[in-house]
């Protein structure tokens, strides 16, 4: 609930953000200046860019989140078997020895989505966060039943 909430707060202070770059984008296009127009248009395009941005990172989440309750409400979440040091970190070894045995499983079943969520769930778990979410990606197009090439 704390990882939603913070997101939310993000996203409204990201937009808080564009909204206030988009105006002075527009007031700098008013000015009629050549030089004013150019930097009101450069100025639009962030903001332009980052609403793109945080919309497929919500899709990605929103997506993400749906799998997870799908998988939940058919068992097959992981179960958190991760060592823990003295301070709440998970223990390196065993991300290593349970990331094997996720990749183990997809390499067995490949064209399964929840192998490949258990699998970015572990990419996660090892602190590979790049390789979580794109294995991530894999998961919800083959939930979708879209191919992605290798």
């Amino acid at each position: 609930m704390r990882a939603k909430i913070t997101y939310l707060v993000t996203a409204a202070v990201l937009v808080f953000y564009f909204v206030l770059v988009g105006s002075r984008g527009v007031m700098l296009i008013q000015s009629g200046t050549l030089l004013t127009v150019t930097f009101g248009v450069a100025v639009l395009i962030l903001p332009v860019i980052g609403i793109w941005f945080l919309w497929k990172n919500t899709q990605f989440v929103r997506r993400a989140n749906q799998l997870a309750a799908e998988l939940a409400a058919e068992g097959g979440l992981p179960v958190d078997e991760l060592r823990r040091t003295p301070d709440g970190r998970i223990d390196r070894d065993s991300a290593d020895e349970v990331f094997a045995r996720r990749k183990a499983e997809t390499e067995a079943a490949p064209d399964d989505w929840r192998s490949w969520f258990r699998l970015a769930v572990a990419y996660h778990d090892a602190r590979d966060t790049p390789r979580a979410r794109r294995t991530m990606q894999r998961a919800i197009a083959l939930h979708d039943g879209r191919r992605i090439p290798a």
